[in-house]
């Protein structure tokens, strides 16, 4: 039941890195952990404990006691495998995915943070990749989902002039993009990320085939050319091809990209929902499944101690965690160079995710222990709850979405 809780509360933000920490702590999975891990493709993109690069002039980010942590969870629009090998003609045409070099772009970005103490509740913040913010590595102002291109490009650039050979700008410059989302990100929200786990088109959709689908629900029908979704209203489960038309859509949608981030947040719910409820722990075939789509899938910062993070989670339980939305302003902003985009206040993100860290029942509590606070703590509560995008969606449940 332990590991099974501990699956549970990470499998609906990380799924994949939640799954290889289960096997580790379990002495029947040791050896297939042991063997997932040294295929795992891993990347140096994390500097412990110093401030990402920025030329923003940003204050440094917020930290939470150490034993906190907090994760950067990246799904790319790549038509690569995680070791950066090219997607056959015949996989490109099955995910729809395009040509064969396809995007550099970010499609989903969310911030997960753990604490330490289980009591508190766990969360999962999205970032939707129109956000128009500051770029870090002072390419100033444009879409979020930019910021790992153009500092994978500056770098790729920089290392072809100094005569460097195509392996070497491949590597560093993919390092370089990551380092630079998560700069990017850690000014934003002025949390520090800890950990990066990215995830490409086809691992999304092998991990759901080897998990038998998830389940999602939709108050209205839909069906769009464009990402090809086509889904009756109510309950259904959806795995493979299927599962990542249902999570890419944002044409036909009222709001678009922040429909589809209510999308991908409920269906990280029933994602959780499935692993915990469906026995997906006790198959040792759908665990084999599952390992095997992770070790071609997904890239985690270097060093990740898996199996401390797994001992970490405790007794979370999968209803103690929800998934919410950086606050936001207008979603079709006018911009110089980068199109309609969604509208971001920085400060408005930094008070939200400081409400996250210091929910209001600890504010309570702050308020009893110091009464002349009372009024900064109500102005502050009341800010914060105007700004906030949508209501957080809970993983305890399976939420119907548009």
């Amino acid at each position: 039941m332990r590991t099974m809780k501990i699956l549970s509360i990470l499998t609906k933000g990380l799924v994949a890195t939640v799954s290889l920490a289960v096997l580790a702590v379990t002495a029947t999975g040791w050896w297939t952990y042991r063997t997932a891990t040294t295929n795992l493709a891993t990347d140096d993109v994390i500097v412990p404990d110093t401030p990402q690069p920025s030329t923003s002039g940003a204050p440094t980010p917020l930290r939470q006691p150490p034993q906190d942590t907090t994760i950067l969870l990246v799904g790319m629009d790549s038509r690569t495998d995680a070791q950066g090998n090219p997607l056959s003609p015949e996989l490109r045409a099955q995910l729809q995915a395009g040509n064969s070099t396809g995007e550099q772009n970010t499609d989903t970005m969310i911030v997960i943070h753990v604490p330490a103490d289980p009591t508190k509740k766990a969360w999962g913040l999205s970032l939707p990749r129109d956000s128009y913010v500051n770029i870090a590595g002072g390419f100033g102002m444009h879409k979020l989902n930019s910021a790992y291109a153009r500092g994978k490009n500056a770098k790729a650039n920089q290392l072809r002039n100094q005569g460097a050979d195509q392996a070497t700008v491949d590597r560093e410059s993919t390092t370089a993009g990551r380092r630079n989302l998560i700069a990017t990100i850690n000014n934003l929200t002025g949390l520090h990320i800890d950990h990066y786990a990215e995830i490409n088109l086809l691992g999304f959709s092998e991990i759901t085939n080897a998990v038998g689908g998830v389940p999602v629900c939709l108050n209205e029908p839909v069906r769009d050319s464009y990402s090809g979704a086509n889904f009756p209203a109510g309950q259904q489960t959806l795995q493979g091809v299927d599962a990542l038309k249902f999570v890419r859509q944002r044409h036909g949608l009222t709001n678009g990209d922040l429909d589809r981030v209510r999308r991908q947040q409920a269906f990280l719910a029933g994602l959780a929902n499935r692993m915990f409820s469906a026995g997906t722990l006790t198959d040792p075939a759908k665990i084999t499944d599952l390992v095997n789509a992770l070790t071609k899938a997904v890239v985690l910062d270097k060093g990740w101690d898996l199996v401390s993070f797994a001992q970490q989670l405790g007794d979370l339980s999968a209803g103690n965690i929800q998934f919410q939305t950086i606050p936001t302003g207008r979603i079709n902003l006018a911009t110089p160079s980068d199109g309609s985009a969604v509208e971001v206040n920085p400060g408005q993100v930094r008070d939200f995710v400081q409400d996250l860290l210091d929910p209001p029942v600890q504010q309570q509590q702050q308020q009893q222990d110091n009464p002349d606070s009372t009024k900064i703590q109500a102005q502050k509560q009341e800010r914060v709850q105007k700004i906030a995008s949508v209501e957080p969606i809970n993983a305890g449940a399976i939420p119907c979405v548009d």
